[in-house]
């Protein structure tokens, strides 16, 4: 089987804000450190990892609604630079947030907030095409004709968030940047919007960068995993391979806290419990990120930061020891 060509590369990816510390002094916070990584087309790729651990950066970083610091975005074998890239770009590539009470707007109907993007990209030719088309999307995600009238505060959060990817699909996108999109539902809600996240993708031949705290979720929905530490990647692996074979302490730890429905084996898991706290990203240690919390680390991995390498066939890690603990 061919394998499918790179739909979005990243290449390097910086995100740094300046923090005032008063007086005239500012200093970075480097919420996203020279990340690199590919999503083939019809992929999804999972990144996990911490709060504060930059994931939605790297999300909002790869659509510039930040502006990156520095690196490429590299969409379809075209650098992301300029303003009609850019605006080409927005044409193909959609966010659906996170928080689905904030981020639709309470003074627009169902019908405007899905149109919106038609509106911005003038994608119709007649009101009567709008509405056919806003009541098409509705239907992708399980809204009928008689939400379109209403507003967002009539709806359940698990409706909102369909209000949200009905509004995400309206420019007929090819990729799509999946924002923690369930961790503000209910459970028993959860799994209907991650089925309905698999059903659009055979039907629409979507790509997915699908950011999330669930490992559970994660794996469910992910054909690729990339695990995140204080804005750099610190491990990227088949789904399987991730969860059978970690190779990155800090990926060990992050899946020995995974609940297991089995009793006996989740009596047999050994938790891995990491000491301390997790470190600014305003004063981030020297070297690897991580070995502030890890017990392998040695005076190397203070000295300079792991390359991210591969050490299997396609399992990345950056971890100067992993030889030696894999």
């Amino acid at each position: 089987m061919r394998e499918a060509k790179t739909l979005v590369e990243v290449r390097g990816l910086k995100e740094y804000f300046d923090v005032n510390l008063g007086f005239l002094r500012t200093k970075p916070l480097k919420a996203v450190d020279d990340v690199s990584f590919s999503i083939r087309k019809g992929e999804t790729l999972g990144l996990v990892g911490e709060s504060g651990c930059g994931k939605t950066t790297v999300g909002r970083t790869i659509l510039h609604l930040y502006k990156p610091t520095a690196g490429q975005v590299i969409y379809d074998g075209k650098e992301i630079n300029s303003k009609e890239s850019l605006r080409e770009f927005r044409k193909k590539a959609t966010m659906v947030f996170q928080d689905p009470y904030s981020s639709l707007n309470p003074r627009m109907t169902v019908s405007d907030i899905v149109a919106e993007p038609l509106d911005v990209h003038g994608l119709y030719k007649s009101k009567q095409e709008r509405n056919d088309r806003v009541l098409e999307l509705m239907g992708y995600v399980g809204l009928n004709s008689e939400h379109a009238s209403r507003y967002a505060h009539e709806f359940s959060g698990g409706q909102r968030q369909r209000i949200g990817i009905a509004r995400a699909l309206a420019v007929n996108p090819e990729f799509i940047v999946c924002d923690e999109p369930v961790s503000a539902l209910d459970v028993s809600i959860q799994a209907q919007v991650i089925n309905m996240f698999d059903d659009l993708q055979d039907r629409l031949g979507l790509t997915y960068l699908f950011i999330a705290h669930d490992l559970l979720v994660v794996r469910h929905i992910s054909d690729r995993i990339a695990v995140m530490y204080l804005g750099k990647m610190v491990e990227l692996a088949d789904a399987n391979e991730i969860y059978t074979h970690p190779l990155h302490p800090y990926s060990r730890s992050l899946l020995s806290a995974v609940p297991l429905p089995d009793p006996k084996a989740a009596r047999a898991n050994k938790r891995i419990v990491l000491t301390g706290d997790i470190p600014s990203p305003l004063n981030a240690p020297s070297g690897c990120p991580f070995r502030t919390r890890c017990q392998y680390a040695t005076a190397a991995c203070a000295d300079s930061m792991p390359p991210f390498e591969e050490v299997e066939k396609g399992h990345f890690v950056a971890c100067h020891r992993v030889k030696e603990i894999g």
